[in-house]
């Protein structure tokens, strides 16, 4: 009896800190709308400047008390401003920019603020003291004893729940912050300053991240990894609970709180895919989360209509041509290593073309497409490991896996849209990484598959790069004769209407099921030739980076164009391999690159060339 009451104020702790980064993700996405990845690098921050404020003893002279509560408050303000900032200057210019590329913006905004936070801090681990009066712990009822700091951050969240109700229903820009959440066009008509709205929001939602981050210093130490580590359990809340409601962030924050606390005690071993577990279910039953609300009106970045997608021009299949003829041409007089980065390259390209069949044509985002990357790479291991079948067996069966894995998978997925599609895409590829985690017995676990080599006639690096650039090629164009065939059509008819596409007799669940099927079936191909070039395959091919490293592709090279996927997975994988060799804050640079990219070309590096040298009606549009 003892041991479940621990674990159930462990988990209303828990709850009411991942309800203060939940509560300032809701209320920046209902207003905005604007999936602000870079949410987890503000907790960081405010966690960072907390250690600073505190372990420097800045507000000494307020006393032995006052000076912890001080730097906590200091850091909350400062991450606040910190957000304000990145609005102000980044966010703001990219409103009406297609929703994903602003996802892509605040993924740049990671990358510069764990450079920042590297270069300020170093990569050590920080400790920071333990909070005055909240020290030891405290005996409650049935003699247990509990730390008193946890009892304080139970009373928290709901103390923090209380003054969000009074500032939105007691207050001038709470009714505002309302008004924006349910139509924010009206709002803007009765002539409210929107973006002083978005600066304030945007600031609130900060601050609340901030303190979430500070709070959690008498707790763990602080490091590098707090950013990604918050923001995946912090989206997962807010999707639970439905995007923009406070109350359902709350009511999410304790089922995951209280599952996790449970699920360490009871069944240890689903504690890493519990709560993916419990969001997939949740979004099965309740497609809009417990207390969400399907969207109404014009909720979403008003971007540009999206263009048609047509053949290359003649001046671009000119350069497409002369490209394909250096790769074929030059390889062999290249030295082994870059031999090597060139059948990456082909890899990714495959890639990032298989998440754009259903990003573009299909408009489904995802964030779990790895787990068919992952799929086709443990298909062609585990048939080694097993059966010792060859690398032919393989790559046939590996797009066979993943294909299949597509089809259970997106059954759920294609029939919702938006953020709870993307995230549901997202808790399945975290139940896959598991499976291929845990089951050591058959998979190897964290140890993962050696000796996963090519046939004897494709052993030669430079063979087998053109086997790879002769498959991905080969399959690329197949996905591209897809997309400008009836099945594609009918694919676009239900992405742009899907009312008036049922209205003419198309199918559009079974159009987005099939298409969501063959991505993956494409993209378990990339991944078996992935696992064989390695010559290992590791549950990392599953993880949540690489799905980001995917996303990331297909946006820097441009949703609205076909071509897109190619030029954005050579220039992410080339931009990061290079970087890599030149500076140690590669990630800074690279992050600055990509909000650039999105400022100054916000429909890809594709769409800007087409713009360029498309043709002139294309121009135009």
């Amino acid at each position: 009896m003892e041991a479940y009451i621990v674990q159930a104020l462990n988990g209303l702790a828990s709850a009411s800190s991942l309800f203060l980064v939940a509560a300032g993700l809701t209320v920046i996405f209902g207003v905005s709308r604007i999936v602000n990845f870079a949410h987890g690098s503000l907790y960081m921050l405010g966690a960072y400047l907390a250690w600073t404020f505190v372990s420097l003893r800045v507000f000494d002279f307020l006393g032995p008390f006052w000076y912890f509560w001080a730097g906590i408050l200091a850091a909350a303000i400062a991450t606040g401003l910190i957000g304000a900032l990145v609005e102000l200057t980044v966010l703001r210019r990219i409103y009406h920019a297609p929703e994903l590329f602003q996802l892509l913006a605040t993924f740049g905004v990671v990358l510069v603020v764990q450079d920042v936070a590297l270069w300020i801090w170093g990569a050590q681990d920080l400790l920071g003291p333990r909070a005055p009066l909240l020290r030891g712990s405290l005996v409650l009822p049935f003699d247990i004893r509990f730390p008193r700091y946890e009892l304080f951050l139970i009373c928290v969240g709901p103390v923090v729940l209380g003054l969000l109700w009074l500032l939105f229903h007691r207050t001038r820009f709470g009714v505002l912050i309302r008004a924006a959440t349910q139509d924010r066009e009206m709002v803007s008509a009765l002539g409210v300053n929107q973006a002083l709205l978005f600066t304030g929001i945007f600031f609130l939602g900060s601050l609340l991240a901030g303190l979430g981050g500070a709070l959690q210093l008498p707790r763990e130490s602080v490091n590098l990894q707090m950013d990604l580590a918050i923001i995946t359990e912090a989206f997962v809340i807010v999707v639970v609970g439905g995007l923009g409601s406070l109350g359902g962030a709350f009511l999410a924050a304790l089922l995951i709180g209280e599952l996790s606390a449970f699920g360490i005690l009871i069944l240890p071993k689903i504690t890493l895919v519990l709560v993916f577990a419990v969001m997939a279910i949740v979004l099965v039953i309740r497609p809009y989360g417990l207390l969400g609300r399907p969207p109404s009106g014009l909720h979403a970045a008003s971007g540009p209509p999206e263009p048609l997608l047509r053949p290359a021009p003649p001046r671009l299949r000119a350069i497409a041509f002369a490209a394909l003829a250096l790769l074929l041409v030059v390889p062999p007089l290249l030295p082994v290593f870059h031999v090597s980065m060139l059948t990456d390259f082909a890899v990714f390209v495959l890639f990032a073309a298989s998440l754009h069949f259903i990003m573009g044509p299909g408009g489904l985002a995802s964030f779990g497409h790895a787990a068919y990357f992952g799929a086709g790479a443990y298909a062609a291991a585990l048939l080694v490991k097993h059966l010792a079948a060859p690398m032919e067996v393989g790559l046939v069966m590996a797009p066979v896996l993943a294909g299949l894995l597509g089809l259970a998978f997106g059954w759920f997925c294609v029939r919702l849209s938006g953020v709870y599609a993307a995230m549901l895409t997202l808790a399945f590829a975290q139940i896959a990484w598991s499976v291929a985690f845990q089951w050591v017995e058959f998979t190897g676990g964290d140890n993962g598959i050696l000796g996963v080599w090519p046939s004897a006639w494709a052993q030669s690096k430079l063979v087998y790069y053109y086997l790879t650039l002769a498959l991905c090629i080969a399959l690329t164009l197949f996905l591209r004769r897809v997309i400008f065939s009836p099945f594609g059509y009918a694919l676009r008819a239900g992405r742009d209407s899907a009312l008036r596409a049922e209205a003419i007799g198309i199918d559009t669940f079974r159009f987005r099921w099939l298409a969501f099927a063959l991505s993956a079936a494409t993209a378990g191909v990339a991944g078996a030739l992935f696992a064989h070039a390695k010559g290992s395959v590791f549950p990392t091919m599953l993880a949540i980076p690489r799905s980001v490293d995917a996303l990331l592709m297909v946006l820097l090279g441009g949703v609205q164009t076909v071509t897109g996927p190619i030029l954005g997975a050579i220039a992410y994988a080339g931009l990061q391999e290079q970087l890599m060799r030149v500076t140690d804050h590669w990630r800074l640079v690279l992050g600055l690159a990509i909000i650039l990219l999105v400022l100054f070309f916000p429909q890809g590096l594709a769409g800007a060339i087409r713009d360029r040298f498309g043709r002139p009606e294309e121009a135009r549009q």
